[in-house]
């Protein structure tokens, strides 16, 4: 490539008051050209230089600049989000201690300020605040960035989690911008069917009345409280039910006339103020239920949601996700994904093997001598998530004798985090270190005059550390693959054929209605909005693509990646 061609690897976006400030790079990152762009131009000179091709974006934040372009009927193919970015690079065990990019400090703005939090699994993003959004200040990190891959010890899949982290920021821009075609009417009569009708001047429809009735009968107490747990607790214990929390699970353990009202009541309150009515009316218009995405949420790299709870839409609710008249919802998910990572990961052709049937877990049992496939799966997570007591802590044993690089994989890292170390995932994302209060309990623990209660103490909370990176390493790993498979699919949906005009999903937005195209994404499941005649091709990218994910982040090694996919006119599952 020379300074001269027209179509450079990298542009540069920035902003100057109401203008952006655009550098475009050549392959080497060497900056050619700069100018001064006029807000109102940006999109018609995005426009243009997508259709020249060979352009990769790059940004302080894509939902800062993504979604303008979107709404002016504008698909971008590549870009590059310095924040996402950033923070993979800043702590990843692959590059250098003490690159530059960990010290550009005003990257930060995602919450890693050092605080005392201990990392956990599934907490929901901090607030991002404010990012250098400057043109200098962008080439500046993005510099420091590629300089950090190029350093790495494996810098090849640091370089793919980058490019994957990025691409999954489009996606979820685009989701949003296209939205989950969901029937409000359909929405309204499951509600009235499972709860009773809308109560019009406030309160609680009649069925969750009913049932609250019904709850306080067999209590034997008419004003028991059942929305306060403290209140409910004691009124459970009064009758004999002796429980420490209201979970289905505990409650299910005892025989008394509550228990089955209790969970039904819990159940349908849940429903009604998690997604009710209220929901009903904030987060679905025009046919599209439109959530925030956010990527990277969670420390393991998986997506959490801000806005709409889009990861959390209950089974009930799934009759109202209806494809528009003349196209069709292509659903699938990925059968056991977490333990088919692990399979790859540790390279367990045994494992591997297992995981080639329909049903993982049922061949795990069978090889495994374990008593039946509930058993191997609860052996399975149990040896993901760290159990050592109880049922699955019995059965884990086992699972070392049939899957042992499997099994030494995931007890290598439980380890490393019970001595305070950090582990990383498949492609480089590494966990957080411990927190200071986690290190001082276990200086207390090591001191002369430590008792023994700061000795268990301190075992307690390493055991808790080593669960973390023992899942940390699989869960992250699946999540990259996750990754992976969205930034496939997404392109090959690109290259099916629009529909003629009369035939859009005018409510997908100008991007996406005339194309198929994601609508949904849940840790391993995707939703395809497609034209009917376009469905079948829409599935098969979905298989396709997540083969190539497979390939491109394990090589060659046989593991199977099992896909159920239907095509229908509801996202109801079949």
């Amino acid at each position: 490539m020379t300074r001269a061609d027209p179509r450079p690897h990298w542009i540069v976006l920035g902003r100057d008051g109401d203008d952006t400030l655009w550098a475009a790079l050549d392959s080497a990152g060497v900056t050619f050209s700069r100018e001064r762009v006029r807000f109102a131009d940006v999109g018609r000179r995005v426009r243009e230089a997508e259709l020249r091709g060979g352009v990769r974006w790059v940004w302080h934040d894509t939902p800062a600049w993504y979604p303008p372009l979107l709404h002016a009927g504008i698909r971008v193919e590549r870009a590059h989000d310095l924040r996402l970015c950033h923070a993979i690079l800043r702590d990843s065990a692959f590059v250098p201690p003490g690159h530059a990019v960990g010290a550009s400090r005003a990257w930060d703005a995602e919450g890693a300020d050092g605080t005392d939090a201990a990392p956990a699994l599934f907490d929901l993003p901090t607030a991002r605040g404010s990012l250098p959004s400057d043109l200098d200040e962008a080439l500046a990190e993005f510099a420091r960035q590629r300089d950090a891959i190029a350093a790495a010890k494996d810098s090849g899949r640091l370089r793919l989690l980058t490019a994957a982290e990025s691409a999954g920021a489009l996606v979820a821009s685009e989701l949003r911008a296209a939205g989950l075609p969901w029937d409000a009417a359909a929405h309204d009569r499951i509600l009235s069917d499972m709860l009773g009708e809308r109560p019009t001047h406030g309160g609680l429809p009649s069925a969750i009345l009913a049932k609250a009735a019904e709850v306080r009968a067999a209590l034997g107490d008419p004003t028991a409280s059942l929305d306060s747990q403290p209140k409910l607790l004691r009124a459970l214990h009064r009758v004999g039910v002796n429980v420490d929390s209201t979970s289905r699970w505990e409650l299910r353990r005892h025989e008394h006339p509550v228990v089955a009202p209790l969970i039904e009541y819990k159940r349908m309150m849940r429903l009604l103020t998690a997604n009710g009515w209220n929901w009903l009316s904030e987060w679905v218009h025009d046919d599209r239920f439109r959530p925030v995405y956010v990527p990277a949420g969670v420390v393991t790299g998986r997506w959490a949601s801000s806005g709409g709870g889009a990861l959390q839409i209950p089974r009930q609710l799934r009759a109202a996700v209806r494809a528009d008249r003349g196209w069709k919802l292509v659903v699938a998910d990925v059968a056991q994904l977490e333990p088919r990572v692990l399979a790859a990961m540790s390279r367990d052709t045994a494992l591997a093997d297992a995981a080639r049937g329909a049903d993982l877990y049922g061949a795990i049992a069978e090889r495994g001598k374990l008593e039946g496939r509930e058993k191997a799966k609860l052996a399975l997570l149990g040896a993901m998530y760290g159990a050592t007591s109880g049922e699955s802590g019995r059965l884990v044993p086992q699972l070392r004798k049939t899957y042992p690089r499997a099994m030494k994989l995931v007890d290598d890292a439980a380890r490393v985090g019970e001595d305070g170390g950090v582990v990383s995932t498949w492609l480089g994302r590494t966990s957080p270190p411990p927190s200071r209060s986690w290190q001082d309990v276990q200086s207390d623990a090591s001191d002369s005059e430590a008792s023994e209660l700061d000795t268990n103490l301190a075992r307690r909370v390493a055991r808790d550390r080593g669960r973390f990176t023992r899942n940390f390493v699989v869960q992250g790993t699946a999540a990259e693959w996750a990754l992976a498979w969205m930034a496939e699919l997404r392109n090959r949906l690109s290259a099916l054929p629009e529909v003629p005009e009369d035939r859009s999903a005018t409510a997908s937005g100008p991007v996406f209605a005339r194309r198929a195209h994601l609508a949904f994404y849940l840790h391993d499941e995707v939703v395809v909005h497609a034209p009917a005649e376009h469905a079948e091709a829409a599935a098969q990218a979905i298989s396709d693509s997540a083969v190539s994910a497979g390939r491109l982040l394990f090589g060659d090694f046989p593991v199977d990646f099992r896909l159920d996919v239907h095509i229908s006119d509801s996202a109801e599952k079949v």
